[in-house]
């Protein structure tokens, strides 16, 4: 079989151009803070160079961690103020469009059409999934890699070696989106080498050689990305409208306390608890059952739908260093459950591994975005 990772997602290439690849920084604007990674290429191997991150919720007159919807001319000032204090040293980017600015989904088509017919079918096809006029999105798409069959399958005939179609991945991106990133891009004096949907560049920095379905779970601050991907491809993708910062104001109501006495009592204790107000645990569990239900929902119609089983959870983002998660989330789901270790997969400092272990979940993105730069 070839390997899936040898190309991974090299069809999601919205704009490119010739630039060096000797160095790359990913940029990954999210709703409540700004991350960024700078790496080398040195001796064939990724070398951290740099990172750093900054809080939205000053530019917008709120508390840190809160989720913000700032303006362009706003998000330049803060991209600017982190691309200073992290150091970063090229003016090459690479910027994520977030998961809200696009959609996936899957389209059985003929195995006859060949791949050079489909550039005329897949518009006419996405129609029938996009909410909007399809002169207002940017559509890219691949073929879902086929497995080999096994003798068993061969013999029962269920493989999809087998079928007569061919499963295509659609991504819609909204055209608004792209051109204001690319502003933001321009106006920051970057110039942008592509832009990638965020789950893409989170599955490139978090996995390895995973060929059987596995569950990206990427947790941020408004909103919980569910990615589940199959021989190094995502197959599907779900959006859950609960994150970090809903976790936060649940305490904060609860509790009756500040926003930022509720972040720093959710960073200290999370699922562990706390030895002063014994509710704190009941209080997030509110909000990560609702999310583990509707990720075991994800999970069970996927394992339905394709009678495969997941058998592994990552855990990713921000949200990911909450306390205790891992473990609860293993009791709830009954199978393998890791964060993920997005730094793990590039060079860096001895001293800093630790840190950069506890910290990576957070910049799993645009270290990703990184990544592909150099590949």
């Amino acid at each position: 079989m070839d390997n899936p990772f040898k190309n991974l997602f090299n069809g999601i290439n919205i704009f490119s151009g010739g630039v060096d690849n000797t160095t790359a920084v990913g940029i990954d604007i999210g709703s409540s803070a700004i991350k960024i990674v700078q790496i080398k290429k040195k001796a064939g191997k990724a070398v951290l160079e740099t990172y750093g991150a900054i809080a939205l919720g000053p530019y917008a007159d709120t508390d840190i961690g809160k989720v913000t919807n700032l303006p362009p001319e706003t998000i330049i000032e803060a991209l600017q103020e982190v691309l200073k204090a992290a150091g970063v040293t090229t003016r090459q980017a690479a910027l994520s469009i977030p998961a809200q600015s696009s959609l996936l989904f899957n389209i059985s088509l003929p195995a006859q059409i060949g791949e050079s017919a489909l550039a005329g079918v897949i518009p006419t096809e996405a129609r029938k999934y996009i909410p909007v006029p399809i002169d207002e999105v940017v559509l890219d798409y691949f073929i879902f890699p086929r497995k080999e069959p096994s003798f068993e399958e061969m013999q029962n005939k269920v493989s999809q070696n087998l079928d007569s179609s061919n499963e295509v991945i659609v991504i819609a991106i909204q055209k608004d989106a792209i051109e204001k990133y690319r502003s933001i891009i321009n106006k920051a004096n970057l110039s942008s080498t592509f832009f990638e949907v965020e789950m893409f560049s989170a599955v490139r920095s978090n996995f390895e050689h995973e060929l059987a379905p596995v569950l990206l779970v990427d947790l941020g601050a408004s909103k919980t990305k569910v990615s589940i991907v199959e021989l190094g491809t995502i197959r599907s993708f779900h959006t859950i409208n609960k994150g970090g910062a809903d976790v936060t104001e649940s305490i904060s109501r609860s509790l009756n306390i500040s926003f930022p006495k509720a972040e720093e009592m959710k960073k200290e204790y999370g699922l562990y608890g706390s030895p002063v107000d014994r509710e704190l645990v009941d209080i997030i569990k509110t909000q990560t059952d609702y999310i583990f239900s509707e990720i075991n929902s994800v999970l069970l119609n996927y394992e339905k739908k394709y009678n495969k089983p997941i058998t592994k959870i990552i855990f990713t983002g921000g949200g990911s260093l909450l306390k205790g998660l891992t473990e609860v989330a293993s009791s709830n789901f009954k199978i393998e459950v890791t964060r993920g270790n997005p730094f793990a997969k590039i060079n860096a400092p001895a001293f800093l591994e630790k840190a950069l272990e506890v910290i990576g979940g957070e910049f799993g993105v645009a270290l990703g975005l990184a990544l592909r730069k150099l590949q």
